[in-house]
């Protein structure tokens, strides 16, 4: 790994860490230590729900992952390793899914190019919400993504779980 790219991860990692402190302390590491800080620090996040029906997954392109699906807007979309593929369910609520939006979709979700429709689905979250979900696992955005085709949360260890990409297979990629 170059000295660029793991001074961005650490710098995006750090940030993170001050977003799940200012929603509930929840941590995240990239090893096993992990922090926390106090829940009244005000951050504002954007959510990623989509607001049209049918949400578009594409695939586009990540440095250092090559190939992933994204959303309408080019953002590297996620599966998070504490949700049980194909269960139905997913593990990342409250705190979690402020830093991890959910891609969600008003409609049955469209595949866009070199996207697999038979992989596409969806399952309903506990706020009635419908997520999307790509081989049976749920996506997710990231909110220290800032532009279409960074992949700053690749390989992140946060709220249980490792976060990854995934390729068109329905596999995850990572570094």
């Amino acid at each position: 790994m170059s000295f660029p790219r793991f001074a961005a991860a650490a710098l995006s990692l750090a940030a993170v860490t001050l977003v799940a402190a200012a929603y509930g302390g929840s941590s995240f590491s990239s090893s096993p230590a992990s922090a926390s800080a106090d829940a009244s620090t005000p951050v504002a996040v954007e959510s990623a729900a989509a607001s049209a029906a049918g949400t578009t997954i594409s695939m586009g392109s990540a440095p250092g992952v090559g190939k992933v699906l994204v959303n309408s807007k080019g953002f590297t979309l996620y599966l998070f390793g504490k949700d049980r593929k194909g269960s139905g369910k997913s593990s990342c609520n409250g705190a979690c899914a402020k830093a991890w939006p959910p891609l969600i979709t008003k409609g049955k979700p469209q595949a866009g190019n070199g996207v697999k429709s038979a992989m596409l689905g969806t399952i309903k979250r506990s706020d009635g919400t419908t997520q999307v979900t790509y081989a049976g696992s749920p996506l997710y955005t990231f909110i220290m993504d800032k532009k279409r085709g960074e992949d700053n949360g690749t390989g992140l260890t946060a709220f249980g779980g490792t976060w990854f990409p995934l390729h068109s297979n329905g596999k995850k990629a990572g570094h």
